[in-house]
Order: structure tokens, then sequence, then C-alpha cells
């Protein structure tokens, strides 16, 4: 985390979280959701309710060096005082395999592999030192090559199981207006 966000939640604790205004996609893409995307529905519905892609490289860094997780499993991006909880497409992280084998994420951290797991809709993901992501659809191929020439295994999951059994929320959103109606 910045030091910068650090100095602005020492300053202001108590700013209160934000839900539902920021989107992860399965290919790693951060999405700015207004109240206006928001009201077409759930970002994982796609199309319109997914927002609008950032494209700006210095915002997309500093998101992905304030990424982390809470102890519900939801992850957020700390902006400086408030927290701003991520509605994930698929998974926490995005899987990006180079040539060598190396997985580094959508954020640009590196992680080492633990597991390959492969869903009913024909997904790859990858479980590794920092947790379950899904491995970008441009990178199966290396993925199918290692199987063969590398020796990688893949266990068949269900995607519905994946969140309870990694220990991550799809959307904290909805938890958070499930939490207040119950």
């Amino acid at each position: 985390m910045d030091d910068i966000v650090r100095q602005a939640i020492a300053k202001w604790p108590n700013v209160p979280a934000c839900y539902g205004w920021l989107g992860l996609d399965a290919r790693g893409g951060w999405y700015l959701r207004d109240a206006q995307v928001q009201a077409t529905g759930a970002f994982t519905q796609g199309g319109v309710a997914k927002g609008d892609l950032l494209r700006h490289d210095k915002l997309l860094a500093f998101i992905g060096r304030n990424y982390a997780c809470d102890a519900r499993g939801c992850w957020f991006f700390q902006n400086g005082p408030q927290r701003v909880f991520v509605e994930l497409e698929a998974a926490p992280w995005v899987w990006r395999i180079a040539p060598d084998l190396s997985l580094s994420a959508h954020t640009g951290a590196v992680a080492r592999l633990d597991k390959l797991l492969l869903d009913e809709q024909g997904r790859v993901f990858a479980l590794t030192d920092l947790g379950l992501g899904l491995v970008h659809s441009l990178d199966v191929e290396l993925v199918a090559s290692a199987v063969e020439q590398a020796g990688w295994m893949l266990e068949d999951v269900l995607a519905a199981d994946l969140p309870a059994r990694h220990g991550f929320v799809l959307s904290p959103q909805q938890l958070a207006q499930d939490s207040a109606a119950g």
C-alpha cells in the first residue's frame, strides 16, 4: 500500500466504504460503474452494466498497488481513506502466463503456481501463493502446451464452488445489501 494512502487513513479513519463503483472483469480490466450503470444491472451481467473501462496507466498502477482483501474475502482498492469494494466477474486475480511459464497478475504482482483448475465452462483458474485467479483467455494455449510438455495437471471444479472454497466474494455490494436487510 502506498504511504500516501496510509497517511490518509490515519488522518480520516472513518470514511464510509464505497460499493458497486468498481469492477474487475475476466480479462483483468478495471471498470468504473457510476450510479446510472449500476441501475442497469449487476457487473456480472456484462454489457452496459460493466461500465467504463479505465485506461489511464498511472491510475491503473495506483489501483494495483492498493488492491487488497478484507477478512470477509471482499476485494477492494484503498483509495486514500476510502475502501472501494470491487465487483468481480470471475475471481480476484487475472493471471498472465509468460513463455517461460511464470505468472503475473493484472496488477503486475508475480506469483508462484500451486495448482490449475478447470471449470465446467472450460475456463482455467490458477491457484497461486497469492490466491485464486482466472488465467487470461489469451494464455490458455500456453496452459495447454504446459499440460502436454511440462506436466501441468488440471483439476476439475465447478465455478459456483470457487468463491467459498477459496475465500473470496464476487459481489461485496450484494453481500453488504444482504447484511443490511438481514
